[in-house]
């Protein structure tokens, strides 16, 4: 049965971000993630899992100035102080927080900037987040994104993502796959992710289209998930989805689809 984490940053909507661990635990789950930390002090949010029963399995690195259009930082060579901070500031969040995993978002692709000065800033900024993490016994997840909803997002295939791994060469680097993502971009989606298992290190689901919960849409989770179990797949399947019509309404998948929490 699939390990599964409930994402507060897109499910619980309902309620203010601080009400989401609890409403979380009342809804069943036992483990969260979401994508940033960084608006409130990591003690507090350690309360609120602790209070509730909660293990947080996931975060995001700093991405920039998400409210001016930042989707990451990853890639630009003029941001590489404010990554190689960021990398600090996600290690202590992970350290008072429990947190294993620690998402990279790349973000979108520098004006003025070829491709491969923009790669090269990459793996170098990889390469130091990666060691930076392994001395704090961490795994470095990196996350390709569909360029449908974000025009533009420098890692937008799992084929280079993979390339990125390889060049990078680090032992607690791995594919943050995610489900909604790689079907708009590529579909292909049940060899990809066995091909390639041993390296993928979270897996995120929604439906296509619209990004709601499975069941609203073309691809088949009962089989995917269940696929997941026969491969093996020992990781989490973060639940990453735009619930319709709410929260609470929109978790009947799971039961309609033979799985519980």
């Amino acid at each position: 049965m699939p390990r599964f984490s409930i994402n507060l940053s897109m499910l619980f909507g309902e309620h203010p971000f601080l009400e989401r661990f609890a409403a979380a635990r009342e809804a069943g789950f036992t483990c969260v993630e979401y994508m940033f930390p960084y608006e409130h002090p990591a003690q507090i949010l350690r309360d609120f899992l602790e209070q509730n029963g909660l293990k947080q399995v996931l975060l995001n690195l700093p991405a920039g100035d998400w409210g001016a259009g930042d989707r990451g930082i990853a890639a630009d060579p003029a941001r590489l102080d404010e990554f190689r901070q960021g990398v600090d500031s996600a290690l202590e969040y992970a350290a008072v927080l429990d947190v294993k995993r620690i998402n990279c978002l790349v973000g979108k692709g520098a004006e003025g900037v070829s491709h491969d000065e923009q790669w090269q800033v990459l793996v170098r900024n990889l390469a130091f987040a990666a060691g930076r993490l392994a001395e704090a016994d961490r795994i470095l997840l990196v996350e390709p994104i569909n360029t449908y909803d974000i025009p533009g997002f420098f890692l937008n295939t799992s084929r280079d993502a993979l390339d990125l791994l390889d060049e990078v060469a680090a032992d607690n680097l791995k594919l943050q796959y995610d489900v909604y993502h790689m079907q708009k971009m590529e579909g292909n989606l049940t060899d990809t992710i066995r091909d390639n298992l041993e390296r993928i290190g979270h897996i995120q689901i929604a439906d296509v289209p619209g990004r709601h919960q499975p069941g609203t849409g073309e691809l088949n989770y009962r089989f995917l998930l269940k696929e997941l179990d026969r491969m093996g797949y020992d990781g989490f399947v973060g639940l990453e989805y735009i619930p319709e019509p709410d929260t609470v309404s929109s978790l009947g998948w799971l039961q309609e689809l033979g799985f519980a929490l």
